[in-house]
């Protein structure tokens, strides 16, 4: 059964003055999805961002959340969105539990239940009642994130939520992502410019340069090409350069790389075993988001 889309973003304009920031923008994120929106600085992220939330006018093109237009219906489509724009906005002299009380009074229904739900949700239990000067970075974007949800949203975006995180920092936060994708069914929406950060967490990617999306795939797509790397263990290396194509490496005096379609790599090793070469082991190398962008794109956008 097809998940139901929270966001559409279609034919999406952005113009300062003359100059034109977005060019047909358009994406889609459906329930349970973590969309990687990602590109270099400049490229339009956080524009994109502005706009699907109502914070700068659309000069055309759409954006509709739950199927109402962000335009049109302000208050109903922003309803169900939880959000952060750069950093996240807490008072630092309170403690994280008060920080969360403070938000929940801003809507109607959210009660103590739900505290406590989200607050289990992002992990803080053991400091929730410390002062948020008293967190790490890791643990502020999580409760910024606690935040962001408390009024159980279906769709949250996040602007280079992953800047200045630690490893351990990133670790948090892509494992309270996944939680929230598959256990609130949220259709989460994360830009960045670092492809390696998001590569572990994101169902989906959206490759935006210059304002102008230039893909939009399933991780699992967007890494499948016609050829893949192979690594072959043999008995020795001699006299391989003979055979192997100029994208093919020679990593040791036991072990070669090879850049192959399936069939050609069959012929390969029929061929090394013609001329007495003992093959040990073939694996398949799993291709990188960073690799298979270069890979598609030709050179690297993204730093």
């Amino acid at each position: 059964m097809e998940k139901n889309k929270i966001l559409e973003v279609k034919k999406l304009n952005k113009y300062f003055g003359n100059k034109q920031i977005l060019k047909d923008v358009s994406f889609e994120i459906r329930e349970g999805e973590i969309l990687g929106f990602i590109g270099p600085n400049g490229a339009g992220k956080t524009t994109t961002i502005k706009l699907i939330l109502g914070l700068q006018s659309i000069s055309s093109g759409e954006v509709l959340i739950n199927g109402y237009n962000i335009v049109n219906d302000f208050e109903k489509a922003i309803l169900k969105v939880g959000a952060i724009v750069e950093s996240p906005d807490l008072y630092m002299y309170l403690s994280g539990r008060k920080n969360l009380e403070l938000i929940a009074n801003m809507y109607k229904g959210v009660n103590k239940d739900r505290i406590e739900e989200v607050i289990k949700l992002s992990g803080l239990d053991k400091r929730i009642d410390d002062k948020v000067s008293k967190y790490s970075l890791g643990m502020r974007q999580r409760l910024g994130i606690a935040a962001s949800i408390i009024n159980k949203p279906n769709i949250l975006i996040l602007d280079e939520p992953t800047n200045g995180l630690d490893p351990e920092g990133i670790k948090e936060l892509r494992d309270l992502l996944k939680k929230l994708a598959k256990e609130e069914k949220m259709g989460i929406l994360i830009s960045s410019h670092n492809l390696a950060e998001l590569e572990s967490f994101c169902t989906d990617v959206c490759i935006i340069k210059n304002g102008e999306v230039i893909t939009e795939s399933s991780v699992k797509n967007f890494k499948k090409t016609d050829k893949s790397y192979y690594m072959i263990e043999l008995d020795k290396t001699d006299g391989l350069d003979k055979i192997l194509n100029k994208d093919d490496e020679i990593i040791s005096d036991k072990e070669i790389r090879v850049l192959r379609e399936k069939e050609d790599l069959a012929l390969l090793i029929k061929k090394l075993v013609d001329k007495d070469y003992k093959i040990y082991e073939v694996r398949l190398i799993e291709m990188t988001l960073e690799e298979a962008f270069l890979k598609q794109a030709g050179g690297n956008i993204i730093d």
